[in-house]
């Protein structure tokens, strides 16, 4: 699976600390070669985020992409669950 990023998450991105953005690339990394490892807990979204999936990078920090083609994952959003999801 190729990973491509939108303008919004490569800000959220640089905004994270070093050891996280070091997690989000060990699990990006992962995502491109074993997209459903369970370690991902790679999942459909709901609600306003209906036609997106999620992958866990930490505990609480999610990266969001949709599909565009069979082989390209677009991650538009990495942030908390919190932040993600909350209304």
């Amino acid at each position: 699976m190729r990973p491509k990023f939108h303008q919004r998450f490569i800000k959220q991105y640089r905004k994270l600390p070093k050891s996280k953005q070091d997690q989000s690339d060990e699990r990006l990394r992962l995502f491109e070669t074993h997209p459903f490892h369970s370690l991902l807990n790679n999942h459909p979204l709901k609600g306003k985020w209906l036609g997106y999936s999620s992958i866990n990078i930490t505990g609480d920090l999610r990266a969001v992409y949709r599909l565009t083609d069979q082989d390209t994952a677009y991650f538009v959003a990495i942030d908390t669950h919190h932040h993600l999801y909350s209304s």
